[in-house]
Order: C-alpha cells, then structure tokens, then sequence
C-alpha cells in the first residue's frame, strides 16, 4: 500500500563549496596599489590603550567590569593584534548595515544561497511569536528586492532540535509574511503574492550532524521540500546551515570564491588572518579600512562589546533555563520509565503470587480430597472390624 506520508520528503543533501559560482569581483584587484593590512593596524600598548579609554570613564567603568576573556578581546584588538568578533550582533551590523554598505549582506546572503540577489531592507522581529533562541548571536531579517524574505542568524553552540526549530522559524516567517501582504494587498491578494523564504543559520559550534564523515569538508548545507515522485509545485521555504567550524578545517575552505572570502571574514581573528583574506581577496580592503577606524573610537568599541555582553548573558540565561528543562524532561522521563518498570515488577509479582494462591488452592483441593478419601477408608475399615468381631461372635 503507497504511504501518503512519504509523499514528500526534505532533501537535505549538502552543497560542496566546488558548486559556488565564483562572483566577478571576488578575483578582481583593488583600485590602486595593494594596502598594508598591518598599517591600518597599527601595533599599541596595552598601557597606551587604557590611558586612552581612561579619556572616557563611563566606558572605562564598562571596561572594568568585563570578565577577563572578553577585556582580552578588546585589548587585543585596541592593541591592533585581533579583529572585532563580527559573528556577534552589534559588531556586525556596524559594518554589513545594508542602509550604509547595501552590497555587503546582499553579496553575503547570494553567496551562501546561490542566486544574486538584493538586500532592500531590515525588518522588525518584534512580531514574532517564537522565544528568543538559546546563545543567539546575531538575528537579522531582511525583505530582498524580489520580496523573498531571509532571516540570517548565527549560533554559539548548536540548539536542542535544530531541524525543528528551523522549520518553526521558517513557518513564523511565512505567516508573518502572509499578514504583511495580505493587509498590504487586501481583496486583491493572492497566494502567488507570496514569496521564497530563507532560513539561514550559521554556527559556530555545528551540530553533530555536520560532522559525520560523509559531510566532514563540507560546511555549506541546502535543504527544502521536494516530492519523491517528481511532481513540481513552487514550496517556498529553503532552508542554508553553514557550519563555521568545519569551514576553518576544510580542505575546500582555501579555494577561491565569494562564499569562502565572507565566511573567511566572520572566521578571522587576527590582523594576519584579515591581511591573507585581502592577499587573497583584494576587495575585501574596503571592510578592513572600516573595521580599524574602531581602533580609534573605544568608547564605541566598548559599546558593542557591552551590548554583545548583554545580548550573550540574556541568552545566556535562556539556554540555562532550556537546558534545566531538559534535565527535567529527562528525570521526568527516567522517573516514569522506572514507575513503569515498577509497574512491570508489581504486575509480575501480582502474577505470581496469583499463580501462587491458585497453587495453594489446588493444594488445599488436593488435600481435601485426601482426608476425604481417607476418611471414606476409614469408615470402611471401622465397619469391616465391626463385621469381623460379629463374625466371631456366631462362631463361638
């Protein structure tokens, strides 16, 4: 009999970074003799630094009161040795805001998913109705020129049911969408209205998953519906995860294209990191140039660093709180799984002890029939004494 249910399936079978077109200003040489990556850079003290943001005591208090790693982070990359952590909400969106460098997420976004496309603008996530995600780090929703929606998001550490959760998100974008156009629209929408929706989820630390042996170069994952047997309707949800860890191992991660020179800038974490990535990709000058004015602003720099803080402890506590609920689930879950063990246990013993009273039954049963048949014996026996003892007495 044909199962309805698997009447379409997600094909979620991997994009090697060989299938990445290469995009014509991606090899292109910048205007003008290659720069220094280390000049824009330039080396300072860390005594240099502090006397500087001392300047500004609000930012310095803010300082203060970061945790060891993170005033390590921001030293380093006041002292010109490390890059801002732009996998972090605030430092990237200071330089991928599409209102200022309209060309940078759009040219991020087309080339993870394949197709040239537009950034036209941010919308709000105000109207969501899912959760805030556990160790979120950057969250961006944007409506691109043909209307499509892509909502990029990049993750510390792989989330409990990534597969479902996607699918969460994607179905919020959609009916989000649904509502916007349809207002827009009114009497005279249509579903053909509707865009593509893209998921994109990046992450830092990749679910198991993106690590198993077949997938283990691979750092650039494509799914969406299709129907097993060939039928073409227009789905519009796609979904792209790409795994920022396997990309720093990959042996396809030094071939050059457009998708490797970004994910090369979110992976960087030192000047000689950025210097090889404009070696090898000239255009990228222009991003670096705007990173190291930052060098120069710490009461900026402190400010993304705190609100990247902020945003990291609120999620911090998010993920706590879901992982508490986890262990709870879980000892729920082990709990009945004993009670029902104990169920087992009682029902079998309850068995037994049946089986045992019924025995004990048949025993008495048994028993009874003994003394009866022994009684009967008995009487015989008395009354063929009594016989006998008549039997003499005629003799006589």
């Amino acid at each position: 009999m044909y199962n309805q249910n698997n009447n379409h399936h997600l094909n979620n079978q991997p994009i090697s970074n060989e299938k990445i077109t290469n995009h014509n200003h991606a090899s292109q040489p910048a205007n003008g003799s290659p720069i220094n990556i280390h000049q824009l850079f330039p080396t300072r003290t860390e005594k240099e630094c502090l006397a500087e943001l001392r300047k500004h005591p609000r930012s310095y208090f803010a300082y203060q009161n970061m945790s060891p790693e993170w005033k390590n982070r921001f030293l380093g990359f006041m002292e010109g040795k490390k890059t801002l952590p732009l996998t972090y909400d605030p430092f990237f969106k200071k330089l991928f805001n599409p209102d200022i460098y309209p060309e940078r997420l759009s040219s991020l976004i087309s080339s993870i998913i394949g197709t040239k496309v537009t950034v036209q603008c941010i919308l709000s996530n105000e109207d969501s109705m899912l959760p805030s995600t556990s160790l979120l780090l950057l969250d961006i929703l944007v409506q691109l020129e043909d209307g499509s929606i892509a909502n990029v998001e990049i993750q510390k550490i792989p989330y409990a049911f990534p597969g479902e959760r996607m699918s969460c998100y994607s179905s919020d974008l959609m009916l989000r969408q649904y509502t916007r156009v349809k207002s827009l629209k009114g009497n005279a929408f249509t579903y053909k209205d509707l865009k593509t929706v893209y998921t994109i989820v990046m992450f830092e630390n990749s679910p198991n998953e993106c690590k198993k042996t077949q997938v283990s170069d691979i750092y650039l994952h494509h799914g969406k519906t299709v129907f097993d047997t060939g039928i073409k309707l227009n789905l519009l949800q796609e979904f792209y995860v790409v795994a920022l860890d396997v990309f720093r191992e990959s042996k396809y991660a030094k071939d050059i294209n457009e998708l490797n020179a970004w994910l090369s800038l979110l992976t960087a974490q030192s000047i000689d990191d950025l210097a090889a990535l404009v070696s090898d990709y000239p255009w990228m000058e222009a991003i670096c140039k705007d990173m190291s004015e930052y060098m120069y602003d710490p009461e900026e720099v402190i400010t993304m660093f705190s609100e990247a803080l902020r945003m990291l402890d609120e999620n911090t506590v998010h993920y706590m709180i879901d992982e508490l609920q986890k262990e709870r689930d879980e000892a729920v879950a082990a709990l009945s799984e004993k009670d029902s063990l104990i169920s087992e246990k009682d029902a079998a013993l309850s068995e037994k002890d049946s089986l045992i009273s019924e025995k004990d039954s048949l025993i008495s049963e048994k028993d009874a029939e003994i003394a009866a048949v022994l009684s009967e014996k008995n009487a015989m026996l008395s009354e063929i004494a009594a016989l006998k003892a008549q039997l003499a007495a005629l003799n006589k």
